[in-house]
């Protein structure tokens, strides 16, 4: 496979106003709200924690605030004048469709709040829970790996995923070898024999070949594509950490996959691929691509993201990689509040989408998703 790359510069950041600092009742400990995006305490934090992943970075909340509107916030028991250590990042979501809701974070696979024990925990929680009962918002919404949330705070599991990485502590032949046979090894050797051309970058040519596939996958799944502006805003967000991968035959795209690279991690996030095509072995090759880059890196692991548990295709898809998997549980408060607008649960969604233009499809996912955080 060829290769060549365009990488464009990063946006600047939209900041806001910091927050003064509140105390909730049933708490002694005062609770400071500061700005994440102004506030360089934050990614001081993120960077040196070592739960600190790319969805609590200030590009990632950036990232929401520039595409979606929505007001990224971190309380901590720090005060403005010491050094910031613990914080639990969200993000305010004003919706008419989905109501007024704390969300800990919008369209992240996970994000663990950086606190030090469940007390911490629940007295951040806590403050939040104040906001909900005194009619300030719907529901709050967290996304821990490790946390779990005590009971007083009223938050229960909502959603449970399933969330894979893959261990990069091994020589490459050494992880070939750790591939599933048929579903992976034989996929990424026809991908080499078919000789299909590789492009990486962030140019606009790579997004809209990128774009295409998606709205054909999201498609095939029932439903609409994220906003283009979305990956606009994470592509000025992450600059060069960012990078989409498109593999093509006879100059014809056949499968994209989109990486962020943060700390000791490449992170895959989106992936869609021309169905016709599958045959090629186009997905393999890239995912290949990206673990060997990110192995080359010295990065400790590729992560593969979440699935749905009674997603068993995918879970397995990622598993013939090698990949293992941890559970994940999302927490809300109050438990039943949180998830899809009920078109998207409901069999209409498999009637309406397959016969909408792509041009009503791509509008729906604009108007869609910035309700469904």
């Amino acid at each position: 496979m060829a290769s060549g790359s365009k990488v464009t510069g990063a946006a600047k950041a939209t900041i806001l106003p910091t927050a003064e600092p509140q105390v909730s009742k049933d708490q002694t400990a005062r609770v400071y709200e500061i700005d994440p995006l102004r506030d360089p305490r934050w990614n001081e934090l993120v960077r040196r924690h070592p739960h600190g992943s790319v969805f609590h970075s200030p590009s990632w909340l950036n990232a929401l605030r520039v595409t979606y509107g929505y007001v990224p916030v971190v309380i901590s028991t720090c005060a403005f004048n010491v050094p910031l250590t613990n914080g639990l990042v969200f993000c305010r979501v004003e919706s008419w469709l989905t109501g007024y809701r704390y969300v800990s974070v919008p369209f992240s696979d996970h994000c663990e709040p950086l606190v030090d024990g469940v007390d911490q925990l629940d007295c951040l929680l806590s403050h939040l829970k104040q906001k909900v009962d005194s009619g300030g918002g719907k529901y709050v919404e967290i996304r821990p790996i490790l946390c779990r949330p005590g009971s007083r705070t009223g938050l229960r599991v909502s959603l449970t995923y399933e969330l894979h990485r893959l261990a990069l502590r091994k020589t490459a032949e050494q992880l070939f070898r750790s591939f599933h046979k048929t579903c992976v090894q034989s996929k990424i050797r026809r991908a080499e024999r078919e000789n299909l051309q590789y492009e990486e970058g962030t140019s606009e040519e790579l997004l809209y070949k990128f774009y295409r596939l998606l709205t054909m996958t999201r498609r095939r799944q029932f439903l609409p594509p994220q906003p283009l502006i979305w990956f606009r805003g994470l592509i000025a967000s992450f600059g060069k950490d960012l990078k989409i991968r498109v593999a093509s035959k006879d100059g014809r795209a056949v499968a994209s996959i989109l990486t962020i690279s943060y700390k000791n991690s490449m992170i895959y996030k989106y992936g869609c691929s021309n169905a016709a095509f599958n045959r090629l072995g186009g997905t393999a090759g890239l995912f290949w691509r990206a673990i060997q880059e990110a192995r080359n890196r010295g990065f400790d692991e590729f992560e593969m993201g979440r699935s749905a548990v009674d997603n068993q295709g995918l879970i397995a898809f990622k598993e013939h990689w090698g990949a293992k998997p941890t559970k994940i549980c999302y927490w809300s408060y109050p438990p039943d509040c949180a998830g899809l607008p009920s078109l998207w649960k409901q069999n209409l969604a498999k009637r309406v989408v397959p016969v909408l233009p792509d041009l009503a499809l791509k509008t729906i996912g604009s108007l869609l998703y910035k309700h469904i955080a």
